[in-house]
């Protein structure tokens, strides 16, 4: 493959170092994966920021192929979108409330490493003000000197994602480890749950009032 289809290695650094901070900086995504983790553990709280960092891999697709672009473009298209986003998100966060159980419960009744993969997934893949981050962060990197624009943008999403997907499993292990030792006392374990609904709820009522 040619040297100039490839990011250069000054390019590649300093997007790197910039992702790095972005994706550490506080944030819904952080905070979605923390809460989760801390109430229902780490598998949960890797699982659920694994579907999250990769759900950027969509995000780099639509950049590439301009979706983005004509999704910001069109105020219906982006607020039925943001509706989505903002609903999906209260209603992740009032089954956790409804849910919320002892630990010695919750730990027996939790779902399915692969539907918290998905669900993180999907809020990601569905969230407009992230689609709106990606079209306006990934260009600011590319080399217009060495052309294939769009293949550029792609390389700069994939590192972005790979980076993300170590953070976010790193955040949600640890936040796991803090929650496991929390919850046991049961009750403990039960506003844990609420508390991460409560976030959730939140988020999605911010996106939803969001200008």
């Amino acid at each position: 493959m040619p040297s100039d289809f490839l990011l250069s290695l000054p390019q590649l650094s300093g997007f790197l170092a910039v992702a790095v901070l972005i994706t550490l900086a506080p944030g819904p995504d952080n905070l979605m994966v923390l809460s989760l983790g801390m109430a229902r553990g780490r598998q949960a709280g890797v699982m659920f920021g694994l579907g999250c960092a990769l759900g950027c891999i969509n995000h780099t697709l639509l950049a590439a192929l301009g979706v983005s672009a004509l999704i910001a473009a069109s105020p219906v298209a982006f607020t039925a979108l943001k509706m989505a986003g903002g609903l999906y998100l209260v209603w992740l966060g009032v089954q956790a409330i409804r849910n919320a159980r002892p630990a010695s419960v919750a730990t027996a009744t939790n779902e399915p490493p692969m539907k918290l993969f998905v669900k993180g997934l999907v809020a990601n893949a569905i969230n407009p003000k992230v689609i709106l981050f990606f079209l306006a962060f990934l260009p600011q990197f590319v080399d217009t000197a060495h052309g294939h624009a769009g293949w550029q943008i792609v390389q700069l999403g994939f590192v972005f994602t790979v980076e993300t997907v170590i953070i976010f499993a790193t955040i949600g292990w640890f936040s796991g480890r803090l929650g496991e030792r929390l919850a046991r006392s049961p009750a403990i374990g039960t506003w844990l749950d609420r508390v991460a609904g409560g976030i959730f709820v939140a988020l999605g009522l911010r996106l939803l009032t969001a200008r």
